[in-house]
């Protein structure tokens, strides 16, 4: 992480108290709030802040698939927005009722320059790039969360988790892991009562999920004592990027994966066994069930 932002000094300052570590993904994974969250919220603010309206069947095709049902489950909402533009402005049927699609350079630009993926990154961002398109960009995603903040609430974490916090602070270093931003993940862990299990709840302005894990955990645990928990590709790429193990909640079977982790799972990563083929197969099983074709290109 080159430019570490002031929101991520707590991890650089994080020292471990337990032996072990494990990082725990929110939306999609702690909490059954995927769906309504991009259905409900995203979907309708990128057709109205990207002027989609003429193609908005398709949009939202498109941004289920890339947030939800594809290998890209789980990514930062800015490289999601613009996959969803590829993917619309090549599509046939969008193609020949002649809509132009944007290309949001300005947008594209930021993603590229180092800056936070977050609102505070955008903002720092535009002090020094402002144009209208990163202005129409503050208004999509501004929207997005007040509609979140308006629409997400009263669900309630996944059936095991709760239970699995409770066995696993006593062993383990637990944090909240997310691309979230970290209004709405504080909001909904606080909410649920399960905040005061995890030591930090990280979002999106603390950096990218490889960036909380490398700061708070790399270097601060001996092998095999840190472990990822993740719904999404990007989850397993994050606890990659600093040799963690992964325990994967496969979308569409969340309760049992959490039953299964919360009856075997941690038994294993605790005893030493949890690495090599009882991993292994968790992973293949997990990783079958994403796409990275849409279907409307099959």
């Amino acid at each position: 992480m080159t430019n570490i932002p002031d929101a991520a000094k707590p991890l650089v300052e994080f020292k471990a108290e337990k032996a072990f570590f494990v990082g725990i993904d929110s939306d999609g994974c702690a909490f059954d709030t995927m769906e309504i969250k991009h259905k409900e919220c995203f979907c309708p603010e990128i057709i109205r802040h990207w002027n989609l309206q003429a193609v908005s069947k398709y949009a939202r095709e498109a941004a289920e698939f890339v947030n939800l049902y594809s290998k890209w489950r789980g990514i930062n909402r800015w490289p999601a927005l613009m996959m969803v533009l590829d993917l619309l402005r090549e599509r046939a049927e969008v193609q020949a009722r002649g809509v132009e699609i944007p290309w949001a350079n300005k947008v594209r630009d930021f993603i590229a320059s180092g800056f936070a993926l977050s609102d505070s990154g955008l903002k720092k961002y535009m002090v020094e790039h402002p144009d209208p398109e990163l202005e129409q960009a503050l208004g999509w995603t501004t929207a997005v969360n007040q509609q979140i903040g308006d629409m997400v609430h009263g669900v309630p974490p996944f059936p095991f988790v709760r239970e699995a916090l409770q066995m696993m602070k006593a062993e383990a270093d637990l944090m909240v892991v997310s691309a979230t931003p970290t209004e709405a993940l504080t909001r909904e862990w606080k909410e649920h009562d399960i905040a005061r299990y995890v030591r930090l709840i990280c979002g999106q302005e603390m950096g990218k999920k490889e960036d909380h894990l490398a700061l708070a955990a790399k270097g601060k645990y001996i092998d095999g004592h840190v472990l990822m928990i993740g719904d999404a590709p990007g989850d397993l790429k994050a606890a990659r990027s600093i040799g963690a193990l992964f325990f994967p909640i496969n979308p569409g079977e969340e309760e049992a994966s959490w039953e299964r982790f919360y009856r075997e799972g941690y038994a294993r990563f605790l005893g030493g066994t949890y690495a090599g083929a009882y991993e292994q197969a968790l992973i293949a099983d997990f990783d079958k069930r994403l796409p990275d074709t849409p279907p409307w290109k099959k």
